[in-house]
């Protein structure tokens, strides 16, 4: 068990909290905020407790000097000052006089963030490399580090292993709700489902090779499906395909044949747009100009069918092209059914929770990771450096 914020006494303490604050830009401009939302438990807890915030993230991939001036965190600081309804102090630099003296002149509740952890990457990339000397001058500038960035706990950066290997540590509540939720995976509780979609096979062989021991059934959609297929020796038109993977779905569909659930008809067309015509066939009717695009009428059946008596279900990935209204009803139908059953019920990150979202059903699950990468790795069975380096109670 892992200390938490609330194991520490943080009044007129100066605490570092990693946050995740890389959010998306577009000219200028911050387009979803839901990352900045997500952090305000924890700031505002430590806010409360009497703490001296220094707030730390990384926004976007630093390569090069120019890469600084698009992913400065100046626009994050304004609207977490927005969303707090308090001042929070933004320092352009991540070390020096400048960021020193406005930490030293921080009152109780006062808020500040440094810019950006990743601007340490030019030269030599002393963040994403979790150069030690580094991590030891951030840990330097506070007395109890928190980490609350659940999207980089898969990576051991300076900002989050380096700085927790120096100062007490617990983790914020964002990243304790993660954990905790995604803990249920492992339990030994059964009928238990895994639903996968997403595009590329290759992106999941790590947690197929995992989850196909641990689960029940494991049901397939999405453009990965058609590699499947294929690997079955069905024709699939035009659709995509991870010819790479074709061995892989070969090995895992002899190995576990009453586990894989594939789809018994697709959605398919001539075009990879919204406005074309469509239709419902079986997956031994392709043509050799169709393209699949969702999972048609009777593997919706099927796969709710699949889902009645479930008692865990995980799903990563959406099962059809879902930016598309057209194809959107595979997963709609899913989802409807995954929140009517008595299960725990846990999203895995991405794309699903953002058709979720968009559809109406997030907040009905039981959880909605906010990981891509790092939920993965987690179902892959994988230690995350960002949660291991922190202090067990």
């Amino acid at each position: 068990m892992k200390k938490t914020i609330r194991d520490y006494d943080l009044f007129g303490k100066k605490v570092i909290i990693r946050c995740d604050f890389n959010v998306p830009m577009k000219d200028g401009k911050i387009i979803d905020d839901n990352r900045l939302v997500m952090s305000l438990e924890t700031i505002n807890y430590a806010i409360n407790n009497g703490a001296k915030l220094i707030l730390m993230s990384h926004l976007g991939r630093i390569k090069a000097e120019e890469d600084k001036e698009k992913n400065s965190l100046r626009l994050v600081s304004e609207r977490l000052s927005e969303l707090l309804g308090k001042n929070v102090l933004f320092v352009p630099t991540t070390k020096g006089i400048e960021l020193e003296n406005a930490i030293n002149s921080l009152n109780n509740g006062d808020v500040l963030l440094m810019e950006n952890t990743r601007f340490e990457d030019v030269p030599g990339k002393r963040e994403s490399g979790n150069d030690p000397e580094l991590g030891k001058y951030w840990a330097s500038l506070g007395e109890i580090f928190i980490n609350d960035a659940f999207g980089t706990a898969h990576r051991a950066h300076a900002s989050n292993v380096g700085i927790a290997t120096n100062l007490p540590s617990g983790l914020g509540f964002l990243v304790e709700k993660e954990v905790n939720a995604l803990s249920i995976l492992n339990e030994d509780i059964h009928p238990y489902v895994v639903i996968l979609g997403g595009s590329k096979v290759a992106d999941k062989i790590g947690v197929i090779e995992n989850l196909v021991t641990k689960a029940d059934k494991i049901m397939i959609g999405g453009g990965m499906a058609y590699t499947f297929l294929k690997a079955k020796g069905y024709n699939i038109g035009t659709s995509i395909l991870d010819e790479e993977s074709i061995d892989f779905c070969k090995k895992i569909m002899n190995e576990y044949p009453e586990k894989i659930v594939l789809p018994l008809d697709n959605i398919v067309t001539k075009e990879f747009s919204n406005d074309v015509e469509n239709r419902n066939v079986l997956v031994s009717e392709f043509l050799d100009d169709d393209m699949g695009m969702d999972i048609g009428s009777n593997t919706i059946d099927n796969f709710c069918a699949n889902l009645d008596n479930a008692k865990i279900v995980f799903w990563n990935g959406p099962l059809g092209v879902y930016e598309f209204s057209k194809y959107t009803n595979g997963t709609e139908r899913v989802l409807e059914k995954l929140v009517s059953i008595d299960a725990k019920t846990i999203l895995g990150g991405g794309d699903i929770v953002a058709a979720a979202s968009k559809l109406g059903y997030k907040d009905k699950v039981t959880h909605a990771s906010t990981g891509g990468g790092v939920t993965l790795e987690f179902m892959e069975g994988k230690e995350l450096p960002g949660v291991v380096s922190i202090m067990n109670k």
